[in-house]
């Protein structure tokens, strides 16, 4: 599950076990698919051990980016 909250930041729900990578993984692979775009597009840049975590887009424009999270679900309201 990926959602847009309404402070601006992005939830992502995973089931992966949090062990070798997994959750990270999963968590790359939610948000591009969410962002439509691939997962080599999305790199983990901090959080690799705790659960809020820094990605970068380099897949996207700028535009495209900011029209994509506009589309996200907004959730916690």
């Amino acid at each position: 599950m990926v959602g847009r909250r309404a402070d601006g930041v992005i939830a992502v729900r995973v089931t992966a076990a949090p062990a070798d990578g997994k959750a990270n993984a999963a968590v790359i692979k939610a948000l591009a698919d969410a962002l439509g775009t691939r997962p080599s597009g999305v790199t983990l840049v901090s959080g690799q051990t705790g659960r809020d975590k820094r990605v970068q887009v380099d897949s996207l424009t700028a535009t495209e980016l900011a029209v994509a999270l506009e589309r996200l679900k907004l959730i916690g309201e």
